[in-house]
């Protein structure tokens, strides 16, 4: 008899700045778990703040990396949380665990994605109306 408490589960990756936690983003994690099943991993990457500020401005992010970081951790959706500041950092980190799935919005269809040449399976959630920027631009 086989026991399949053991079995690996998939390791499923996402990645972005998670600034302001909003509906859209567990959206995400919720769906990764449930990719990731019982006995897989989730593993997010945030970029640093450095990172967000030449993306999207001196006024971002609104919450620093260590406050973001914490925050993704408290999930329960979310396993484990790695942060990089180049796009060679994030391939790095991407090559390293060589993910099963890699779940992300859709607005990154057609567009490069870093890293994906050691993904098994791009997995494309649909985006909806929720953002950082417009809930940070309506404060």
């Amino acid at each position: 008899m086989t026991s399949h408490s053991n079995t690996p589960g998939n390791v499923v990756w996402l990645n972005g700045t998670f600034d302001v936690l909003h509906p859209g983003h567990f959206k995400l994690f919720r769906y990764a778990r449930m990719l990731a099943g019982a006995n897989g991993t989730v593993h997010v990457g945030v970029d640093t703040d450095e990172r967000v500020q030449a993306f999207k401005g001196p006024s971002r992010p609104v919450n620093m990396l260590i406050t973001r970081t914490t925050n993704l951790l408290s999930l329960n959706e979310v396993d484990y949380v790695s942060t990089f500041a180049s796009n060679s950092q994030l391939e790095s980190l991407i090559c390293d665990l060589k993910p099963k799935f890699m779940v992300i919005g859709d607005d990154y269809r057609g567009r490069e994605i870093i890293g994906a040449q050691y993904i098994e399976k791009i997995i494309y959630i649909t985006r909806d109306e929720h953002s950082s920027t417009k809930i940070i631009e309506s404060m």
